[in-house]
């Protein structure tokens, strides 16, 4: 790969480190992340729009660096990657009120089209009927996947109807605006990743915070304090608290393990971790729902507020 970052790019780097599926190195004394392409190539038009306005407005994201060919994209060994040049303190950390800031700082218009998210039930829908399409052709010697998958199955229906149910009871009001956000969050939110332009979309910006609670609570930590925090920040219509809850219903910290492992890039006992905090995630939902129904009177969901933990 050395060698073929230094023939695209004019570089002259003598050394690459491998992190992951991304490539990393330094020249000059600045950082450089080559990274596999995993968006559309029709949503690259966008997302550099994207860039250049928040960076119009002051906000600094990472630089997406052409290669000697004036291409964004750079084909390698059958694979597309793309050049980033981070901006600051790669560790700089960003919680929730800056997400919230950050949210606003872009709304989505015509312009921006390409990457808007927003059919989460149809999403999720599809993804499931794949996931379990999988299961079936290819996760037969998968033990920890099989003892695991049909819970989790649940509730991303559970998440999906709730989402149904909330488009065909509310209607979104004037807060209810599709902003800038990231197609997922990690806790700790560093900005290596939060800046990264490749994982901008536009959607509600209740996704981000989600993302944010979920897996602030799979690394340990209190994650109705964050619930709390936020829902003391930000005024939400029920139409985005309803949402807000199936967002933390679906199991994306899950998911996102179990594609990893389907496609030889995480051994399947990374899973384990995740699944034995199942009942400790239930009592969190519970919880949640009691905060958030604080603030509006959002539906239930029987079989998880009835059951004993």
């Amino acid at each position: 790969m050395k060698e073929s970052i230094n023939y695209y790019y004019n570089f002259n780097v003598s050394e690459v480190e491998y992190w992951g599926s991304i490539y990393r190195f330094k020249y000059y004394g600045d950082s450089f992340y080559f990274v596999p392409l995993k968006r559309l190539d029709t949503e690259l038009e966008d997302i550099i729009l994207v860039s250049k306005e928040l960076k119009s407005r002051g906000i600094l994201v990472h630089d997406i660096i052409g290669n000697k060919f004036n291409e964004i994209v750079t084909n390698v060994n059958g694979g597309n990657y793309i050049l980033l040049k981070p901006i600051g303190d790669i560790y700089e950390e960003y919680g929730l009120d800056s997400i919230i800031n950050f949210n606003n700082s872009l709304l989505l218009n015509a312009n921006k089209s390409k990457i808007y998210r927003n059919s989460w039930a149809k999403l999720w829908s599809d993804k499931l009927d794949y996931f379990e399409y999988q299961i079936r052709e290819l996760g037969k010697d998968k033990k920890v996947i099989l003892d695991s998958f049909s819970y989790y199955i649940g509730l991303g229906e559970n998440a999906i109807s709730y989402v149904n149910s909330t488009i065909a009871k509310y209607k979104p009001d004037d807060r209810d605006r599709i902003c800038l956000s990231h197609k997922r969050i990690n806790f700790p939110n560093y900005k290596l990743n939060y800046f990264n332009p490749l994982s901008f979309i536009f959607d509600l910006e209740v996704r981000d915070i989600a993302s944010f609670i979920k897996s602030a609570f799979m690394a340990g930590e209190n994650a109705i304090s964050y619930l709390k925090e936020v829902l003391r920040l930000k005024k939400f219509s029920i139409y985005s608290l309803q949402l807000l809850y199936a967002r933390l219903i679906y199991p994306t910290y899950y998911f996102d393990i179990y594609e990893k492992v389907m496609n030889d890039e995480e051994d399947e006992d990374a899973l384990i971790p995740i699944i034995d905090k199942s009942e400790a995630y239930e009592i969190f939902l519970q919880e949640a729902y009691f905060e958030i129904s604080r603030y509006a009177p959002i539906e239930r969901i029987e079989w998880l507020l009835k059951k004993e933990l």
